[in-house]
């Protein structure tokens, strides 16, 4: 059975390129998020005009679970592949994350959205929808749906507390505020495409550090995966 989690619409106080500076700062790890261990970058481009960026990330994860529940499972570490697609002069990012390991056995799409709130163009809104399909998992699938999306809508609400938290460290850098994309402007427009990727131009994939085991599918790899996010 497919369970699905759709989110109350979520406004930061901020414009919308703020908020993509401080989004930026979870990659490749943050403290705020200890179960990602890393991200590494695949695909990253950006249009001519520094209008538009396309991003593709693998990220491992440390699965938090005792000794002899990692033994039975048989995994030490589970990995998902995030697409995003900034999109500076429409103001929108869109981000679609999916799992890697256990594909075969459970299925989890995540989709996100930041947009320029439509009565207030100094706020940025967020919403999110994920998709839970668990196909074969040893007769348990009732109850990995029922504890997989409980800890996701419990862990979800963390996401604003997040921006906040990077929105200190941007305005702790000196950058109070960021003109957003202009067409006829092409040094504002680099500047901005300077400060939301982080001055790592161009941003060469990096290979992710060497795994201790095969990642295989397992029911604690699947609640790490669907509650990292807080978005």
């Amino acid at each position: 059975m497919v369970q699905e989690y759709v989110s109350p619409v979520r406004v930061h106080k901020y414009p919308f390129e703020m908020v993509m500076a401080a989004y930026e700062r979870r990659f490749p790890n943050c403290p705020q998020i200890p179960v990602v261990l890393d991200c590494s970058i695949t695909e990253d481009s950006w249009s001519s005009d520094d209008s538009q960026r396309d991003t593709t990330r693998r990220c491992q994860l440390n699965v938090e679970a005792p000794y002899l529940l990692k033994k039975m499972i048989g995994v030490d570490y589970v990995y998902f592949i995030q697409k995003n697609h900034l999109d500076l002069k429409s103001r929108f990012l869109e981000i679609e994350a999916t799992n890697e390991t256990f594909a075969t056995r459970v299925g989890v799409v995540e989709k996100c959205k930041y947009y320029v709130h439509p009565e207030n163009s100094d706020w940025t809104c967020f919403e999110l929808s994920a998709l839970l399909d668990v196909k074969n998992f040893f007769g348990l699938e009732s109850t990995v749906e029922k504890i997989a999306m409980k800890q996701y809508a419990a862990n979800i609400a963390k996401g604003k507390e997040l921006i906040e938290s990077f929105m200190m460290e941007v305005h702790a850098d000196g950058i109070k505020e960021l003109t957003p994309w202009t067409a006829g402007d092409p040094h504002n427009n680099r500047e901005l495409r300077r400060i939301v990727s982080r001055g790592t131009e161009p941003l060469s994939p990096r290979p992710l550090a060497e795994t201790r085991q095969q990642s295989i599918p397992g029911m604690w790899s699947l609640i790490v995966f669907i509650t990292l996010q807080y978005s």
